[in-house]
């Protein structure tokens, strides 16, 4: 917000009596016109978290203090306005009542039920995904590769050797890439470690990154998460499409007669010479 907390003290605007505190006490009035309670609660509920997380009293002296100068400017502003600034404020008045239906609409409650059933679409059938965990020493050369695995084979410790030789960024930690599943790896790296035995060594693996020994440490077979573990995930998806539905329902009642643009120059949306006055 610019000039949030512009410092001036707003005590000499106000004169509100203390048992008249409600939306439509007035805090101040500018040029006739009144500014409310009300419209610094809107004001604020739409405020980013950091401007919201101020004490009281400066986010209250910053919101009057802004809105004061906004209704200055803007009875200014309304004495010459020109015929860009008319559609700039019909197109914010249009996106933001198009917003506050859409959150009115997305912020509905949303049930147990309609969780539970979402739940069970997403991932009442889906089955257990198998999950490697691997590491990797990665060197520059199939020669240097094959090196290694000769070296493996002769009872070397895999974490030593990628400590000391593997060039990707997990070598300090003795090579360990964790859990991953399949498509989180390049295919042929992939391929290799699927056809791995826990605790066997692969042979040389060719990557774009360079070449690769790999040793599977353990599989697993992951079920489906629970529910409260995909809680938030599902009440975005839910909420989300509430939105689209009301507005393709929307859309469809409505009365909407599209000019033909065969032939119609969209380049001209750059043209700000047409808002000539």
């Amino acid at each position: 917000m610019k000039r949030f907390l512009a410092g001036a003290t707003m005590a000499a605007l106000l004169a509100v009596p203390a048992q008249a505190q409600d939306a439509d006490t007035v805090l101040a009035t500018v040029n006739g016109t009144e500014i409310t309670l009300g419209h610094l609660i809107a004001m604020q509920a739409l405020l980013p978290d950091q401007y919201r997380q101020l004490p009281d009293q400066t986010l209250f002296e910053g919101m009057l203090e802004q809105l004061v100068q906004q209704e200055v400017l803007a009875g200014q502003a309304q004495e010459i306005m020109t015929e860009r600034m008319t559609l700039g404020l019909e197109n914010e008045e249009r996106a933001f009542l198009a917003a506050a239906m859409m959150d009115d609409v997305a912020m509905a409650e949303l049930s147990e039920e309609e969780l539970q059933a979402e739940y069970d679409r997403v991932y009442g059938s889906a089955e257990p995904a198998q999950e490697y965990n691997a590491s990797h020493i990665l060197v520059e050369t199939e020669a240097e590769a094959q090196a290694l695995v000769e070296e493996l084979e002769g009872g070397a410790d895999f974490a030593e050797l990628a400590q000391q030789h593997s060039t990707g960024p997990s070598g300090p930690n003795g090579g360990l890439l964790g859990w991953f599943t399949a498509g989180m790896m390049v295919p042929s790296f992939e391929e290799a470690v699927f056809t791995l035995e826990e605790g066997e060594i692969s042979a040389p693996v060719e990557t774009q990154f360079g070449w690769h020994v790999i040793l599977l440490n353990e599989s697993r077979l992951q079920d489906a998460p629970a529910l409260d573990d995909v809680r938030a995930e599902l009440t975005q998806e839910l909420r989300r499409a509430r939105v689209d539905a009301r507005v393709a329902e929307l859309t469809s009642e409505a009365e909407i007669d599209r000019s033909d643009l065969e032939g119609f120059d969209m380049s001209l949306i750059r043209d700000m010479d047409l808002l000539t006055n």
